[in-house]
């Protein structure tokens, strides 16, 4: 005996005495299939490509696994000095539409009194839509809150100075995401980048 001759009995003799009439049965079917599947919860947003709705989710778990293996970073501030970020640690920022990336900050410059000093930067970012490049980057960085440990006064301010714009410019166009080329096999063009809790959702035409 089949499903539907369980949920909806039928007379041998051909006359309909079920529940429900003849026109009502596939309605009736498709909710008995349906209605369990959509009283389960909501599933927390999953990486990948969705057709249906035009978008490319990267999860933040996925974002964030992506930037440890391109960490650390260095760049250099003329002869001054050397700055580099370790330890990246990304957070979504859905209200205000941007990514923040808090990382441990290391400084070395023969002008210091030890050989290094460490510290933590927290910068936040826009994003932007890279064509050549298949990648999601950062846009406009923003150094908002940067420590240096063991300093104070006057060469507080000026090695925060420094690192602030040697990091805001290491940032500047930095990819958070790179497609794949067999994801973007179809040709989809990009028309904007929606920054979630816990997910970034990019959008095709």
């Amino acid at each position: 005996m089949t499903m539907f001759h369980r949920l909806f009995p039928v007379r041998r003799d051909g006359s309909d005495t079920s529940l429900v009439g003849r026109r009502q049965l596939p309605r009736a079917a498709l909710a008995a299939i349906l209605l369990p599947t959509m009283c389960l919860p909501a599933r927390p947003a999953r990486a990948g490509l969705n057709l249906l709705l035009n978008e490319f989710t990267a999860t933040r778990d996925e974002l964030q696994a992506e930037l440890a293996r391109r960490f650390p970073i260095t760049r250099r501030y003329g002869e001054l000095a050397s700055v580099s970020l370790h330890n990246p640690q990304l957070a979504l920022d859905g209200s205000a539409n941007r990514a923040t990336l808090t990382s441990r900050l290391v400084i070395v410059s023969p002008l210091l009194r030890t050989s290094s000093m460490g510290g933590q930067v927290a910068v936040s970012s826009g994003l932007r839509w890279d064509a050549s490049g298949l990648s999601v980057r950062l846009q406009d960085p923003r150094a908002e809150q940067l420590r240096i440990d063991g300093v104070t006064g006057s060469d507080a301010q000026n090695l925060e100075r420094i690192s602030a714009a040697v990091v805001q410019e290491a940032l500047q166009g930095y990819p958070l995401h790179t497609f794949r080329p067999d994801e973007l096999r179809f040709g989809l063009k990009v028309r904007g980048i929606t920054i979630g809790v816990d997910a970034i959702k990019v959008q095709f035409e």
